[in-house]
């Protein structure tokens, strides 16, 4: 059976549902172990009936799915526009689960997800409500609690407001919290995060900082750092930087290289000229490893392509930022037609994010304007 995906335009939900799951189970041949909805804003009040549908057509072991403002199915990207995307696989039995963060008065707990499924599972796919979930939160308490537990997933993205998005189990709709998905050990996995910057100019040691100031680098005033390296780019790059400046850290000290991949990128938020410090949009702790970086449709198309070189897959669930899509490439499609193209694959799906969850150097982090790709091995 494999992997298989659909999506379908059609405005009316019942076509559109219908295509989807028609077209995923000639591709399949039979249910899945696992299927991901994804459904764009136009269909959010229809959702129940449409995830019923599918459940009860597809006969899934497990189904999730989530609201988003644009959706992703195979080389095409449905954006601003009625859209289902459906995707499919034989994973095997994975364990699901509804979630929450609850403050019971000793700080705030996950709940809904016993401690040992979540030791026993080596990847978990996250989809979750950004007005109710603290997603970067709970990604700390993981890594602390859980190491080695991989988390790759999106936050829905059909609205702002609570109550806006619906998050999908097994036909069960929620307009709160978390649909958590994990997978067993033995399920072959890959995440790649595309976080869509190119580094620029050199790295540097941080000398002096203080919580989110960068105060000097490699024992320079930051600010010295930062110009002497914007007046050294070229034409393309300077633009890029005049549209928004980041920084990477490295997230794992330990590595002899550093290269696409490595860095956590976060904006640059600005600079005090009287003492040459710099705003970044994270902690920064002394002694750590920062490189600029500069984000262009160019950068961004360069940096997914480099990192999905030489991967492949039977399938993948692509979690893309809302603000990339043809508002950054000037043209549809992109995301989604460098994934079929590179893993040589079409059972791809997904959706466009509020924000994306992927790992950077050994554990997962909340990210923006990147292209979380979880790749079904053979």
């Amino acid at each position: 059976m494999g992997y298989a995906a659909s999506v379908s335009e059609h405005p009316l939900a019942t076509h559109a549902t219908g295509e989807v799951v028609g077209e995923l189970l000639e591709q399949l041949g039979g249910p899945p172990d696992l299927a991901m909805l994804f459904v764009t804003g136009p269909h959010v009040g229809v959702l129940e009936d449409i995830a019923a549908t599918v459940h009860e057509l597809l006969r899934p072991g497990t189904l999730v799915g989530c609201s988003a403002v644009s959706v992703v199915g195979g080389t095409e990207e449905i954006e601003h526009t009625p859209g289902v995307a459906l995707w499919g696989g034989t994973t095997g039995v994975v364990s699901a689960h509804h979630v929450e963060v609850v403050d019971r008065g000793d700080g705030a707990t996950l709940v809904g997800v016993d401690g040992a499924d979540l030791e026993a599972s080596a990847t978990a796919l996250l989809l979750a409500d950004p007005a109710t979930f603290p997603v970067s939160a709970v990604l700390d308490a993981l890594a602390a609690s859980h190491p080695s537990l991989v988390v790759a997933g999106g936050v829905a993205s059909a609205g702002s407001q609570p109550g806006a998005n619906r998050l999908v189990l097994d036909g069960r709709l929620h307009d709160r919290g978390a649909v958590l998905v994990l997978l067993a050990p033995d399920v072959p996995v890959e995440v790649v995060v595309s976080q869509g910057c190119g580094p620029v100019g050199q790295p540097f040691t941080v000398t002096a900082a203080e919580r989110n100031m960068l105060l000097e680098l490699a024992g320079r005033p930051a600010l010295e750092r930062v110009q002497e390296t914007l007046a050294a780019l070229d034409e393309r790059e300077r633009a890029a930087a005049a549209k928004g400046l980041h920084i990477g850290r490295v997230v794992d000290e330990h590595a002899l290289d550093f290269d696409r991949g490595d860095f956590l990128v976060r904006n640059v938020l600005g600079a005090d000229r009287a003492n040459g410090a710099v705003a970044v949009g994270d902690e920064v702790p002394v002694g750590a490893t920062v490189q600029l970086h500069v984000r262009d449709a160019d950068s961004a198309d360069t940096d997914l392509r480099l990192l999905l070189d030489e991967h492949s897959g039977d399938g993948a669930l692509v979690f893309t930022c809302n603000g990339r899509g043809k508002a950054l490439f000037g043209a549809p499609h992109h995301d989604a037609s460098v994934v079929a193209e590179s893993l040589g694959t079409t059972a791809v799906a997904g959706m466009f994010c509020a924000g994306e969850i992927g790992p950077v150097g050994g554990r997962s982090f909340l990210h923006g304007f990147t292209a979380v790709t979880v790749i079904f091995r053979p």
